[in-house]
């Protein structure tokens, strides 16, 4: 495709202003919820709103992606992102909140599979994993930045970031739709799934485990995160400043590491042995934060964990991009499926165990990171899928 590099520029930059428009609002979540008396519980339904919302909506926008175009899939996604953080904006009582955050989960289902699929068409085998890098890393940018210029904007008007965020969705949008041209989709060769159709190709053995591994790590991530300023609130004292220094830093490491390691890692090692690796670590990493009682020692522990999780992701990615043949919607909106399934739990189950003990979500997560490094160990790639050269198993 000509003019690869600048189509890639303004894919990552449609994926940097979403989640840089997710990140945004964050700041503000505490004053809306004093403005309008709405609970700790009613925030966390809203976060599970858009998680489910986009469950539902992700296998269909994958299909979707595949049989209309990525094009518009994503041109959809952006208008609708914009849409849901006006509303938000306005939004005056919790029904209108919701209906925003529901509308936020599926603009997420339209973008994000459509996104890995543009992105797979206009790549080959040899550099579609530095382009599903830079992807993750511009997902993990836009959630760095978003809360430090969310709190900016707020000092202006608690409902600029909204405003804000609904600004550049539709900014993202008409650019897409002016400058993005329908991929060509090469023909590559198709998975051989004899009659296997619809929802039973989830229970195909070269893709159920990658999308249980999808799970896992995503399980992992969103219970650690969720909760960790909790945890070290309560156990060690954190001021939210030290909190922000540790959640800011490790996104800035685990993208560096994105950008910088990830395809060097994945080519010398092959993107099942990197998974591998990363869960063994991570789940090494969860259990020590039990333990660790320095601010030194928690800052390392948490930027190693981070980059664990960041080389884990587009690792499972490429896998799929690779063994998808022309069914890059479908894996796509699959992914996204089973993210959204881990995001769901992952809080959930994490926030239940913290109250009975504050250590126990992160044993939890770390028993599942574990199993899920076991599965990986039985994870063989598909003979008829060529790799890269120097992957080994």
């Amino acid at each position: 495709m000509k003019n690869q590099k600048g189509v890639l520029a303004i894919l990552l930059m449609n994926l940097f202003i979403a989640f840089l428009g997710i990140g945004l609002v964050i700041p503000v979540l505490p004053t809306i919820m004093n403005e309008l008396n709405i609970s700790g519980a009613v925030v966390g339904y809203m976060v599970a709103a858009f998680a489910i919302t986009q469950l539902i909506f992700s296998p269909f926008a994958g299909r979707w992606a595949d049989k209309y175009g990525r094009k518009i899939m994503i041109v959809l996604g952006l208008f609708v992102f914009g849409f849901s953080e006006f509303l938000f904006g306005i939004g005056k009582t919790v029904e209108v909140l919701f209906i925003s955050r529901m509308l936020g989960g599926v603009s997420a289902a339209f973008i994000m599979p459509a996104v890995a699929a543009f992105i797979a068409d206009i790549t080959t085998t040899s550099t579609r994993s530095k382009a599903l890098g830079y992807m993750s890393a511009a997902i993990s940018t836009g959630f760095i930045i978003g809360p430090g210029i969310g709190g900016f904007l707020a000092e202006i008007g608690t409902r600029v970031p909204f405003y804000s965020a609904g600004i550049l969705g539709v900014f993202a949008a008409i650019l897409s739709l002016i400058l993005l041209t329908e991929p060509e989709r090469v023909a590559e060769e198709a998975p051989t799934l004899g009659q296997v159709t619809g929802i039973r190709r989830i229970f195909i053995p070269m893709y159920f485990i990658a999308f249980i591994l999808i799970f896992v790590s995503t399980f992992g991530l969103a219970a650690f995160e969720s909760l960790f300023s909790l945890f070290v609130d309560h156990k060690f004292g954190f001021t939210p400043k030290d909190i922000a220094i540790v959640i800011t830093g490790s996104g800035i490491v685990g993208a560096i590491a994105q950008v910088v390691l990830f395809d060097r890692l994945s080519r010398r090692m092959g993107e099942i042995n990197l998974i591998r690796y990363s869960l063994a670590i991570s789940a090494v990493l969860v259990l020590l934060m039990t333990f660790v009682s320095s601010y030194i020692s928690i800052l390392l522990t948490t930027f190693v964990l981070f980059i664990g999780f960041d080389l884990m992701r587009p690792a499972i990615t490429s896998y799929l991009s690779k063994i998808a043949g022309n069914e890059q919607g479908f894996v796509g909106g699959m992914n996204s499926t089973f993210t959204s399934i881990g995001n769901i739990f992952g809080p959930i189950i994490g926030g239940v165990l913290f109250d009975i003990n504050l250590n126990y979500p992160y044993y939890f997560a770390a028993i599942v990171l574990f199993i899920g490094t076991i599965i990986a160990l039985f994870w063989k790639k598909p003979s008829h899928v060529t790799l890269f050269a120097r992957e080994t198993d």
